[in-house]
């Protein structure tokens, strides 16, 4: 999960320019005080020294502390602000001070800005990497199959087998961009709300028709209904194309856990499950983007799916 700002109690603008007039209003009135009290004892011009003093020394101790509350967090945060911009992955840390609530609220707001930023950036290159290596395939296909069929000498059958070639390959390409779009969606904010869990696999159940869905505990997820239905079309998706009967559900506090009976993951492909293009299905079609698809859409709502023990192929959401 990515890194939070340490909630502790920080001072509230409004408290710390309350505090400011107060100071400001109270100075004069305390010197003038201080003035009648020590002008007998110290004389006129040695009283109005020594307040003085006492007046200059209270306002620069008023404004370190506004330095310190504001000026040290608004400087700190335009820094953040300049490195996210240049790419810094260290930028999206939290900072030490914050100053005020207001500036830790702040604070939160521009890290969790960076790290979608820094995240669209990086599936985009990710993306633009793979997918150029996984259209050489479908495109050395179409132009071997285009020279081929340029003769005239070639037989019927074989004019077939390459015209079924061209298909398969631009189905390839095809599959390639939907995927491309799917990924660019996942990563459109949706809107806040939360889901029940039962009511979205009832709206489920007949789009997996083969799957025996089971609901051991029901529960609200804290993500809009549709995120929740693109996250287990996915996952069930995946269940029921790798052999799955029975898919079994729960939602627990800020936990959801998808389980199913299916052969499950090998040990080798585990840490490599949520990698782009990465699939077991290549020669079937599949892309590979998937799960990979599943985890920004979670992650654009502050979650994180990971693939836990267990028989079969179990999935945990942690909110």
């Amino acid at each position: 999960m990515p890194e939070r700002i340490e909630r502790k109690w920080r001072p509230s603008l409004a408290l710390v320019l309350g505090a400011t007039l107060a100071v400001v209003l109270c100075l004069p009135l305390i010197g003038i005080a201080a003035l009648g009290v020590l002008a007998p004892r110290l004389g006129q011009g040695g009283a109005l020294v020594l307040v003085v003093l006492a007046v200059v020394a209270a306002t620069a101790l008023v404004g370190w502390v506004l330095a310190r509350i504001l000026l040290r967090p608004i400087r700190g945060l335009a820094d953040r602000a300049r490195r996210l911009r240049d790419g810094d992955p260290a930028a999206s840390r939290p900072m030490a001070h914050y100053g005020t609530a207001e500036m830790q609220g702040l604070g939160q707001t521009i890290l969790d800005m960076g790290r979608v930023l820094q995240g669209r950036e990086a599936v985009l290159r990710s993306y633009a990497d793979h997918v150029t290596h996984e259209l050489k395939s479908p495109l050395t296909t179409l132009r071997g199959a285009a020279e081929l069929l340029d003769s005239n000498d070639l037989p019927e059958a074989e004019r077939r087998k390459l015209l079924t070639r061209i298909d398969e390959a631009a189905d390839r390409m095809t599959a390639l961009l939907d995927a491309q779009r799917r990924l660019a969606r996942a990563q459109e904010p949706l809107p806040g709300g939360s889901a029940r869990l039962s009511r979205v696999i009832a709206d489920l159940a007949q789009e997996f028709a083969g799957l025996e869905l089971v609901v051991a505990t029901d529960g609200d997820a804290p993500i809009p209904v549709d995120g929740l239905r693109l996250v287990l079309e996915h996952l069930l998706g995946n269940a029921a194309e790798h052999g799955a009967g029975k898919v079994t559900l729960s939602a627990e506090a800020d936990l959801l856990r998808i389980a199913d009976d299916g052969p499950g993951i090998s040990a080798g492909n585990r840490n490599r499950v949520f990698e782009p293009f990465f699939t077991t299905r290549r020669d079937t079609g599949g892309t590979g983007m998937g799960l990979p698809i599943v985890r920004r859409i979670l992650e654009a709502h502050g979650a994180e799916i990971t693939l836990a023990e267990g028989p079969g192929a179990v999935f945990e959401i942690r909110f």
